[in-house]
């Protein structure tokens, strides 16, 4: 997974904007209409599919299914007021979002293409159909503001760093790819952080966007408190909710233990979400960019080649220079990628290539 550091101004703006387009309202209102759909159709299946078609959807499903938009629903009702408890262990959205991923992993059980909550391979195209339906009600990272067990050592905060948020490479899960999200022009400036400092463990006073941090005290000549805290920045931004415990954050792996240790931290408040408490739901289609249409490269226009490593100067398809290989999609500022080619021996090893742009988008 590509690496993004936290220090950088547009990763830092990327990401601050991602977990409040990631807590709208918009969004999960979003996602209730995405599974509404889904159970429409799902039943529709149910009722009017033919016996005689091979496959079929299980009948048993459908009371858990309009369980989780009930759920959606009711939390949607109380997130409209500014309760963002809805997020926590056993409200409507967390039980919504855990519900759903159930009926996702279970969805179509016929053995020749899923086993023990794996799909192994492309689904009958109506079968597809309705988990298209399905994983439109899905949006990366959207498990962002849910608890997370304290208790649970092995745990630590939804994202320890920024790349299954940024990286466009962590939307593809194999069988689907999840939309990219388009970024504002320009992207808003993250705050400055207030006074509002808390340790893992401690109970979050406000809901809001927190950043992990480094604190020491400073001492005059190595003797004297001089009195000054000083900050650094210990890891991704994470929105947490009023109540819960601050989590840790993922640390060094462990190579005497052979696991990677969750480690407490200090959380510096950014951002209060005070969003919806006065009852209003402002404008947020600011969160819901188009991208712009797929369009021909004009050769007078061509950004010419790069190479792997290099900064991507137009998103689009590029193809690798002297080999047989399936385009790539690459967004603009991303690192250009490398390439696994088998040698004489049928080996894959990674070789640095010369792409070459074919499709703008």
């Amino acid at each position: 997974m590509k690496q993004y550091d936290m220090n950088d101004d547009v990763t830092r703006r990327q990401v601050f904007w991602l977990l409040q387009r990631l807590t709208s309202y918009t969004l999960w209102e979003r996602k209730r209409d995405a599974w509404e759909a889904f159970t429409r159709a799902y039943e529709t299946a149910i009722r009017t599919w033919p016996k005689s078609q091979p496959e079929q959807m299980e009948a048993d499903k459908l009371p858990r299914i309009y369980d989780v938009l009930s759920l959606y629903n009711k939390g949607l009702e109380d997130l409209a007021k500014g309760n963002r408890i809805v997020w926590n262990f056993g409200q409507a959205l967390y039980e919504a979002e855990r519900s759903a991923a159930t009926i996702q992993s279970n969805f179509y059980r016929d053995p020749e293409y899923w086993e023990r909550g794996m799909q192994l391979q492309p689904y009958p195209p109506k079968v597809e159909a309705l988990n298209q339906l399905m994983i439109a009600a899905q949006y990366q990272g959207d498990q962002a503001p849910l608890e997370i067990d304290y208790g649970a050592s092995h745990l630590g905060a939804q994202w320890s760093s920024p790349g299954l948020l940024l990286n466009p490479d962590a939307y593809d899960y194999g069988f689907f790819v999840l939309p990219y999200p388009v970024f504002p022009e320009p992207l808003p400036e993250v705050p400055e952080p207030g006074d509002v400092i808390i340790q893992s463990g401690e109970s979050v006073p406000v809901d809001g966007i927190w950043e992990p941090v480094d604190v020491r005290q400073d001492r005059l000549l190595g003797i004297i408190p001089f009195g000054e805290k000083v900050m650094a920045n210990n890891g991704c931004f994470n929105y947490l909710v009023k109540g819960v415990k601050a989590p840790r954050i993922t640390g060094q792996y462990n190579e005497a233990t052979s696991r990677t240790e969750q480690v407490e931290t200090h959380w510096q408040l950014l951002w209060e979400d005070r969003r919806y408490k006065d009852g209003t739901l402002p404008d947020e289609s600011q969160y819901f960019l188009q991208a712009q249409a797929s369009r021909p490269v004009d050769a007078t226009s061509n950004p010419g080649e790069v190479s792997t490593g290099e900064r991507c100067p137009v998103s689009g398809l590029w193809a690798a220079k002297e080999y047989d290989v399936a385009p790539v999609r690459v967004l603009a500022g991303s690192t250009m990628p490398d390439l696994l080619v088998r040698d004489n021996l049928g080996e894959r090893k990674v070789h640095w290539v010369t792409w070459r742009l074919i499709k703008a988008d």
